[in-house]
């Protein structure tokens, strides 16, 4: 079984490959370099991918600045230490157009050429900060969509799965999670506006708090802090 797995060097997408590769998935894991503000993550993706052992790790490279209008690809200020009721009013400055729309589709190209069934995405519909492109109603559509658009799909030679893990579970869940499964929780990366020179987290961006609350309610230490 082949499965393609979205990598973003992040806590969730670490710990879907970990969990891909115990479902006894042949992980292919595919990054992207979309113009982020936070490209740190990236080096963090490569690490992860060596240490989960997936069968090959490749890197997308495309310009999202082109479009702008997210504060993690334009000159927009991230919002910092806001609480939970800030985080879930409205959809945050930070979502990126139409981004898990184009990940997608780049991944179900790659699982077409390997003839892959399953693409693997850490979307959240809970411990999340209201994107549009993280709830259920979108993956049923992409996947419904994804079966009607390759030609491996029209000959009937594959039928792509769209395996969200980690859909209904807390943040604290997802760390609960990714520690059993041995996720180098210390060598991924979530934050949205890290230190351009050393890289390291701010500590106060609605991902940065999001992280730290899942460790803090897991009951786990987090290496990074």
């Amino acid at each position: 079984m082949k499965a393609v797995c979205l990598l973003s060097g992040g806590l969730d997408s670490a710990t879907c490959l970990a969990w891909a590769r115990q479902q006894g998935f042949e992980v292919y894991a595919l990054s992207f370099d979309y113009g982020q503000r936070h490209r740190v993550e990236l080096s963090a993706a490569t690490r992860i991918a060596e240490a989960l052992g997936a069968a090959a790790h490749r890197t997308a490279k495309i310009d999202l600045r082109v479009f702008g209008h997210s504060a993690l690809t334009d000159d927009i200020d991230v919002p910092k230490g806001r609480d939970e009721a800030a985080m879930s009013a409205d959809i945050p400055v930070t979502y990126v157009p139409a981004r898990n729309t184009i990940f997608l589709s780049f991944a179900l190209a790659w699982a077409e050429v390997l003839e892959a069934d399953a693409i693997v995405i850490g979307v959240n519909a809970l411990d999340y900060s209201g994107y549009p492109d993280c709830r259920p109603e979108f993956i049923e559509a992409f996947q419904t969509m994804a079966n009607l658009a390759t030609k491996t799909g029209v000959e009937g030679r594959t039928k792509v799965k769209i395996h969200t893990p980690l859909l209904k579970l807390s943040k604290a869940d997802i760390v609960r999670l990714g520690a059993e499964l041995n996720v180098p929780f210390g060598i991924t990366h979530s934050c949205y506006d890290p230190d351009l020179t050393t890289g390291h987290p701010c500590g106060q961006c609605d991902s940065c708090i999001l992280r730290a609350r899942g460790f803090r309610e897991a009951g786990v230490v987090d290496p990074t802090a």
